[in-house]
């Protein structure tokens, strides 16, 4: 294994690590609704970035293992 791979690795359990969290406040967001509505978009969107960030992440990965 080569140290990009291992780089890449590592990349995926970090986005993986903040993707669990971005969903975990949409979560909590929902479960407060309507207290905090405004804040939907805001945290909506930074749970759709956390997870393209890491399916780009997987992705990657997965091409460099081929």
């Amino acid at each position: 294994m080569n140290t990009d791979t291992d780089e890449l690795k590592l990349r995926v359990r970090k986005l993986n690590a903040q993707a669990t969290q971005a969903k975990m406040d949409l979560h909590d967001l929902s479960e407060d609704l309507p207290t905090g509505w405004e804040k939907i978009p805001e945290v909506s969107r930074r749970c759709h970035d956390a997870h393209a960030a890491l399916m780009a992440a997987r992705q990657a990965l997965a091409a460099a293992t081929d």
